[in-house]
């Protein structure tokens, strides 16, 4: 493991790296919000990389794992400009895999890459694609009292299956508006295959519907496992995410 330092002046971070060398096209890790690459999918898929012989590139955002960085201070801005710096330490064809809140960051940098004119990524790998969360997945759902509390207390706290409660801040709330994909269809130049628990209640089926809808210019392969849950940590889940980025990588070689 090793840092990186991204941002300037007090918005300086230390972000926590870790890359495996190997073949082409490798592999870009982007966690969901909260999570880490110590946790099950990202470890699982260090050892997917392993298997198949191609590199891997795997990071904590700040506020995240063992990167710098207050969680709170968050926002998407920041957590792009990490990803934008971190995929400058890679080299060649690149396979993104994107979970949840990383879905999300997997277009947005993406796109970044398509107008420097420097897009090397072959394809993007997404599981239960959280685009537009802050808006979509988070604001939309608030209730009045938690608008109220958004507004004058700056944050609201919600209860979270995996432990200590969610805190979404008014910061990340406002910071999201400048980076939301459903207002046009999105072109991304390379194939996209995602995959969805039919009983996801942080990300709904209808959620990623409505993003496959937005997918008109590129190949789409939609994968819906009906009884996975959110995290499609599981093993058989696993197992599909290994074939998925397997049949990706065979593609491209």
């Amino acid at each position: 493991m090793r840092f990186l330092s991204v941002g300037s002046g007090s918005n300086v971070r230390q972000i926590a790296i870790e890359q495996r060398k190997g073949g082409i096209p490798s592999l870009f890790w982007l966690g969901g919000f909260k999570s880490d690459m110590a946790g099950s999918k990202a470890s699982a898929l260090d050892g997917i990389g392993k298997k198949l012989g191609v590199g891997i590139t795997r990071f904590d955002y700040s506020g995240h794992g063992k990167s710098g960085g207050n969680f709170l201070e968050g926002t998407i801005s920041d957590w792009l400009e990490e990803a934008v710096a971190v995929f400058e330490e890679t080299t060649g064809a690149q396979i993104i895999i994107g979970s949840s809140m990383g879905g999300w960051l997997a277009f947005l940098l993406n796109r970044h890459l398509i107008h420097m004119n420097a897009s090397r990524i072959k394809a993007l790998i997404l599981i239960a694609p959280a685009l537009d969360m802050t808006e979509d997945l988070m604001r939309a759902g608030f209730t009045p009292e938690e608008l109220e509390m958004l507004e004058s207390k700056g944050r609201v706290e919600q209860p979270s299956d995996y432990g200590e409660p969610y805190i979404i801040t008014r910061k990340l709330i406002e910071d999201g508006r400048k980076h939301l994909l459903f207002t046009e269809p999105i072109k991304t130049g390379c194939p996209v295959h995602i995959l969805q628990g039919g009983k996801d209640e942080a990300v709904p089926v209808s959620h990623t519907m409505k993003l496959v809808s937005h997918l008109l210019f590129d190949p789409v392969m939609l994968t819906i496992v009906p009884d996975g849950d959110h995290s499609l940590s599981r093993e058989q889940d696993i197992a599909l995410l290994e074939r998925t980025i397997a049949q990706a990588v065979e593609d491209e070689n």
